[in-house]
């Protein structure tokens, strides 16, 4: 396996994890308790990008020779 193709694997492997912990923070119910409507919708919108990244990411390795 070629070097950047493990810098890929690595960099989605650490952002499943940022995912995974926002993910939790943002079903909690702390959430909207904590953190006000504008900042409420651009976390929700970075995590939808993030996922979005990550398929992309999974795509690719999916693809590697």
């Amino acid at each position: 396996m070629e070097v950047y193709q493990q810098r890929v694997i690595e960099e989605k492997k650490e952002l499943d994890a940022k995912i995974e912990k926002l993910s939790t923070f943002v079903d909690s119910k702390a959430f909207p308790e904590t953190v006000e409507a504008s900042e409420r919708s651009r976390l929700l919108h970075q995590l939808t990008v993030m996922r979005e990244y990550s398929s992309i990411l999974s795509d690719r390795i999916a693809n590697f020779k």
